[in-house]
């Protein structure tokens, strides 16, 4: 009798159970009643603030970089090796040196965001402006304009579309991670209210949070799509 309870609680919940707590939880999405009990909002909120806080500083510094790599063949040379190497380490990986050093779990899992980030953005910023048409490049040359300013009015309009498609590929890493990260480090997060809901056997509100995971994270993606939209030329 033991063994058949334990198997009608394992069973997956009908559409129904799920509807009605998806109702309940998006009425007030932003209750908090203690550490381990947050709307849905709020959690979300905090796995949004991290993503975006390593994917920003993720572009502020893989952007310029990829630049310089794509316009000097000598520093590829110089760089290449070192992005080979870190590029295929899993971001998940670095968890326990960034909490050791770090010694703070929000700041950890933005460096971890930070690291799967950086590297779609720099490959495809760096392929962009590689192969952005030298006849463009020899006619700013001609016009005297400095390199600075053949970068900002040349390269990156051409390269713009390859950038954004790095940025999209990054956005959508960072929000697989950030779920694995929380998960591991706990808290507040999407990745730790799946967790601990799985702890307490609600399998309904698991699967309720895998759908919001979804969900966020087709926005996001559809948001820089929209962006890339923007900056789309013909020739």
């Amino acid at each position: 009798m033991l063994m058949g309870g334990a198997e009608q609680e394992a069973r997956v919940p009908p559409p129904s159970d799920i509807i009605a707590l998806a109702l309940d939880e998006l009425g007030n999405p932003f209750y908090d009643a203690g550490p381990n009990d947050k709307g849905i909002g709020i959690q979300l909120g905090y796995s949004i603030y991290r993503v975006m806080a390593g994917f920003l500083m993720a572009a502020a510094i893989a952007i310029p970089i990829g630049f310089v790599v794509g316009m000097s063949p000598l520093m590829y040379k110089a760089l290449n090796p070192f992005i080979q190497v870190l590029r295929p380490i899993s971001p998940l990986a670095w968890m326990p040196l960034a909490l050791f050093v770090i010694k703070d779990s929000e700041a950890s899992a933005i460096f971890v965001i930070f690291i799967c980030s950086i590297w779609p953005m720099l490959i495809n910023t760096a392929f962009g402006v590689a192969s952005v048409r030298r006849d463009w490049v020899n006619v700013a040359r001609t016009h005297e304009l400095s390199p600075f300013k053949t970068a900002l009015t040349v390269i990156l309009p051409a390269a713009a579309p390859t950038i954004l498609t790095g940025m999209r590929i990054s956005i959508g890493i960072a929000w697989l991670v950030i779920v694995a990260a929380e998960m591991l480090v706990g808290g507040t997060g999407i990745g730790y209210y799946v967790w601990n809901e799985w702890n307490n056997l609600d399998l309904a509100s698991v699967i309720f949070s895998i759908l919001m995971i979804g969900i966020v994270g087709m926005v996001l993606d559809l948001m820089l799509s929209a962006v890339s939209r923007f900056v789309q030329y013909k020739e």
